[in-house]
């Protein structure tokens, strides 16, 4: 699964999944546009780990002025792009009967109209090098009931299906438009404001609850992004991969 002289921007790409997502791409040969908002030092440490081909790209996803000049900006320093990952996203836990307004309009910024804006600023791009886009949602879109997500799961939700109308969409352009959707995986977005025993329950619950009695990493995503965005993945467009270990809990393989 050679991605040797792609170019591949991949958002959230600081740390956790994105940074894995990274990592993975540039090892297959691919040149790689490391996009952060806050977090610059480990952009830059990330940077430094994957060497010549990789580069930093500060944009909030949120906020389309920005991600057009990013985008820009790849562009001119690679020559080009070939492979989008709409990576970045949030995660805001709250009761149903809780609504917190400004919780939940971060998470739809950032987790759907962020998705929107960088596919349509790389659009252009996209067609002249017949692109792949790949959006990392969650089995939460896809029907899973943990505890006080119901609003987090709306946006992955309308990330599925973004995914599939672009599919459509994009397809005359040659354009292959995919997700992965990741089960429970210990990062800065499932462990923050928890304590290490309230992450070791949630841990234990999830292997609890899943065929292969673990709990994923972030470079299993990696590995299913990878796949999508190569050649080998030529024919598949419109699919959400489900990376969960075989949860038994639920249907997430459901249409």
């Amino acid at each position: 699964m050679s991605l040797s002289g792609k170019v591949a921007l991949v958002t959230g790409a600081s740390r956790g999944i994105g940074a894995a997502i990274a990592r993975e791409l540039r090892s297959r040969g691919a040149r790689v546009a490391i996009n952060y908002n806050s977090s610059r030092e480990a952009a830059e440490a990330l940077r430094r780990e994957l060497g010549e081909g990789a580069e930093i790209f500060k944009a909030d996803v949120s906020k389309r002025q920005e991600i057009k000049k990013m985008v820009e900006d790849v562009v001119r320093t690679f020559g080009g792009l070939d492979i989008v990952v709409n990576n970045a996203g949030v995660m805001e836990l709250m009761p149903f009967e809780q609504l917190d307004e400004e919780r939940f309009d971060k998470m739809w910024y950032i987790n759907v109209k962020g998705p929107i804006y960088v596919t349509l600023e790389a659009l252009p791009y996209l067609k002249r090098s017949r692109g792949v886009v790949i959006n990392i949602a969650s089995i939460a879109g896809l029907g899973t009931a943990l505890t006080n997500t119901t609003y987090y799961a709306v946006t992955k939700a309308a990330v599925i299906m973004l995914t599939r109308r672009l599919a459509f969409d994009l397809a005359p352009y040659g354009i292959r438009v995919n997700a992965v959707a990741p089960s429970w995986i210990e990062t800065d977005l499932t462990t923050r404001g928890r304590t290490r025993e309230e992450v070791e329950r949630a841990k234990s619950d999830i292997v609890n609850r899943t065929a292969l009695r673990s709990v994923a990493i972030p470079s299993d995503i990696a590995k299913a992004v990878a796949f999508l965005a190569s050649d080998e993945a030529r024919f598949i467009t419109g699919q959400v991969l489900v990376v969960d270990g075989g949860r038994i809990d639920y249907l997430t393989h459901s249409v």
